[in-house]
């Protein structure tokens, strides 16, 4: 992941406010157009920094709750996604695991939201019980902040135990 990616968004964002700050300090204010352009790219760097420190901090509770399952197995390909939708002001996306082993299980199916350019937005971890041999059950995932523009989900882990 990088961090970089996840701040470009807001970084933009506010370089156009850099930019019409500086155009309105050129109008008699008392701020100069540089001081404008300053305070705006501190801002732009507070704002990328806190983007980031909220998808670390989801991807850290994501790993301690995967890091609970004992005697897990890898079984990332037992699990299926939906398509992401909205639900309220969360993305959500339908999870499907289908039991391949040879007597029930759960999982604990990591979910990774992220954008049309693959920067990680937020990630979640599902867990599905009980689930019988050769069937399947469903689950939903749901973002643990707002998510905008166009997000897609993939499956980052997935443990059957």
């Amino acid at each position: 992941m990088s961090r970089r990616g996840i701040r470009g968004g807001a970084e933009a964002g506010l370089l156009v406010a850099a930019v019409l700050l500086a155009a309105a300090g050129c109008s008699g204010s008392d701020t100069s157009p540089s001081d404008a352009v300053s305070k705006a790219a501190s801002a732009a760097s507070s704002v990328g920094s806190r983007a980031g420190d909220v998808v670390a901090s989801a991807t850290a509770r994501a790993q301690e709750e995967l890091d609970r399952v004992k005697g897990g197995v890898n079984a990332k390909g037992d699990i299926g996604l939906g398509t992401v939708a909205k639900d309220g002001d969360r993305s959500t996306v339908p999870v499907t695991a289908t039991n391949s082993s040879g007597s029930q299980a759960s999982y604990a199916v990591q979910v990774n939201f992220r954008d049309s350019g693959g920067n990680l937005l937020d990630t979640v971890v599902v867990t599905i019980d009980d689930v019988e041999k050769g069937k399947s059950k469903k689950a939903t995932a749901r973002s643990n902040r707002t998510l905008t523009g166009d997000v897609k989900a993939d499956v980052g882990r997935a443990l059957r135990h």
